[in-house]
Order: C-alpha cells, then structure tokens, then sequence
C-alpha cells in the first residue's frame, strides 16, 4: 500500500503546474503534512524526493502541457510489443463499451501474455471498485485479477492515504458505490454518496441548510444520483471547513454508460462544484501522475518500458506523456481520426491504430 506519495503527483487537468502550486500556496490545511512542504518550496519546478513505501524517488513537477510530436500509424505491431515489458489499457472504449465487450480483446490479451508481457489496467470510472471491476471482467469472460486493476475510485483512497488523511476526519462523496467501498477498505469514515440522491431541500424563508464540520475531504466522481443538495453540501463543506480538501477522481467530459452513444462525464459533477466554490480540485484519475507513479512503484516498471493504451487524447495520451511511456491511441473509442488530425489538437500520441486487436497481425491494419 502506498504510505507516502506527495500531493504534487496530483495536478487538475485544466491546470499548470503552477497554477496548482498556487493552489496550494493559497489552502490552509487543517492537518500539518511533511510531504506537503515540496509544493510550497522552490524547489518544486526542480524536482524533490518524495517517498513510496521505503523507497526515497526523484520526483519533477507534473507536466501537463501536451508535447508536440508526429503522430505515427502503427504499422508493425510486433515491434512495438517487443519494445516494452507492461500495457497499460484504458478501459472504457478500449476493452468495453457500456457491457460490451469490444472485438478480438479476449485473443489479444491472451497474445500479449503468451509473450510475457504484464498488463494493467486503468479506468477513470469511480462507479465501481476494485473488486467490482473484477467481477466486470470475468462476467465479460475476461481472466483479469483485482491486483491488476486500478479505478480512480481506488486512487481517491489511497491518495487520502498518502497524504495521511486523519482517521478522525470525515469524507463526503458525490459519487457511487465505488468511492464508498474503496474508502471504507482505507479505513475511512465518509458520509453521502446515493443515499443523498435522495435527499431534497426545502427552500424557504430563513431556511439554512447545516453540514458537518468534521468533513476533511471532498471526493466527486461520476455520480448518476447527481443533485442540487449534493452541490450544497460539497460547496458549505470545501468553502466554510477550514482546509477542507477538493477532490476529483476525473474530469472526463463524457463516458460511455451504454454502447449507443456518449453521456456527460464525471467532469459535469466537477464542475459544478468549480463554479460554486470556484476552486479547482486536485485530481487524482488520468492524466495526472499520481496512479503512474503508483503503478510504477507497486509493480518496479521502468516508465520507458510501458505503453498506455487508450481511446483519449485529454486523459490517457496525455497520462501515458507525463509519465514517460509510449503512448498508442485506439480509435475504437471517443476519439475519431479527423479529431486525432485537426490542427487544434495539440495532444499527439506515439502511434494510432483502429483498435487493440490489430496487435494480432503483425501488420496492424490500416485505418
């Protein structure tokens, strides 16, 4: 488990590094933090040494800016499997969509374990978690064990632990089931999630809406019991505790909740509470560093050594980039190749393909 990571893994995605040392600059904690210090040093833009488990790491600053580079189609399959140890798969538009399992996934993990590669996979979806994922998998027909699975539901918790989130605090989720049961396994107290879509309230003359003062910690996720209580309660929770942490598990714009068309992301809930508190959160889902440097330490991969693979330019391109790797992008998902090819897209990946199945020839199909 992870003991101590610093909080400047973990970078908003619509944020500089500097804009969230700002941030940080600007919070006043109600808990002291040793790890903390890194964002309020100089040496953050130089690079400092956190530390995982027993390891000391050197760590830089989160680079979120997309790096310029040719894109290339993937046109010799074996060559990029041979270069790297461990596939990091996105899962959302790249295994699945909806409950639907995507075309030739189940030969082509077979293949790529065949040769020995490891793989991990990675989802920005907080509905469920670990566990949960688990059994997604094996009901899709997929041989996936929960070690290699990490949702942004598991990360929400074990960044609370990283940071040594006082036990005696609280945290409230506008989120599902997921977050919940992630926390709860983190020895966390929380409050909210789908019961509070149940919740209503009654405007009226003099009404004032109370809240919890022990709340140390506010959690959003994608969240389909999504209301106007939850918003109030996140927002008298991050605006009036006294150093009351933001969190987001992702800012995805959209997910796909069925395979027949995209629905609005964890993103809308987010940004909902941007605009009320009008602070921006520290996000621990893709593309920030935090669960690559994670994956890294827990399984001692060598970021040059791995590949993320995935169907979005914002958040799985973009946190294959900042952690070092090789970076593929599938089509088979959000990202179509006119919007890979528009001059406005600034986030180019190392190599494009239809989908991941094309690993099966060793000439991967044109697009």
């Amino acid at each position: 488990m992870l003991n101590r990571a610093v909080a400047s893994a973990v970078s908003p995605v619509s944020s500089s590094s500097s804009s969230s040392l700002a941030l940080l600059r600007n919070s006043k904690p109600f808990f002291s933090v040793k790890n903390l210090s890194g964002f309020r040093s100089s040496s953050f833009s130089g690079g400092f040494i956190r530390r995982i488990g027993h390891k000391p790491i050197q760590m830089t600053s989160p680079n979120l800016t997309p790096r310029a580079m040719a894109t290339q189609q993937l046109e010799n399959a074996d060559q990029l499997i041979d270069s790297v140890e461990t596939f990091i798969f996105d899962c959302d538009g790249v295994i699945w969509k909806g409950d639907k399992l995507i075309e030739g996934v189940p030969e082509t993990l077979d293949m790529l374990r065949a040769k020995g590669k490891r793989l991990v996979f990675v989802t920005n979806n907080s509905t469920k978690s670990r566990k949960q994922y688990g059994k997604k998998f094996e009901t899709l027909g997929l041989n996936v064990n929960e070690e290699e699975i990490f949702a942004s539901s598991f990360a929400a918790a074990a960044y609370l632990q990283s940071i040594n989130f006082p036990k005696d605090k609280k945290v409230y989720v506008i989120g599902e089931e997921g977050i919940l049961k992630e926390l709860e396994l983190a020895g966390f107290q929380y409050l909210g999630g789908p019961d509070d879509g149940k919740r209503q309230i009654e405007l009226k003359p003099g009404f004032l809406m109370d809240h919890e003062h022990d709340v140390g910690a506010v959690v959003v996720g994608f969240d389909r019991y999504f209301n106007y209580y939850k918003i109030q309660y996140g927002t008298l929770c991050i605006r009036e505790n006294p150093g009351c942490l933001f969190i987001a598990t992702n800012r995805d714009a959209v997910t796909h909740l069925t395979d027949a068309q995209e629905w609005a992301g964890g993103g809308s809930m987010v940004g909902a509470l941007v605009g009320s508190t009008q602070r921006e959160p520290l996000v621990v889902g893709k593309p920030s560093t935090f669960m690559m440097d994670y994956l890294a330490d827990k399984f001692g991969i060598q970021k040059s050594q791995i590949c993320m693979v995935g169907d979005r330019l914002d958040t799985d391109i973009l946190f294959g980039q900042n952690g070092g790797c090789k970076t593929l992008l599938v089509l088979s998902g959000v990202t179509s190749i006119s919007m890979l090819e528009s001059p406005e897209n600034k986030i180019q990946p190392d190599f494009y393909t239809s989908k991941i199945s094309d690993f099966l020839s060793p000439k991967a199909a044109t697009v």
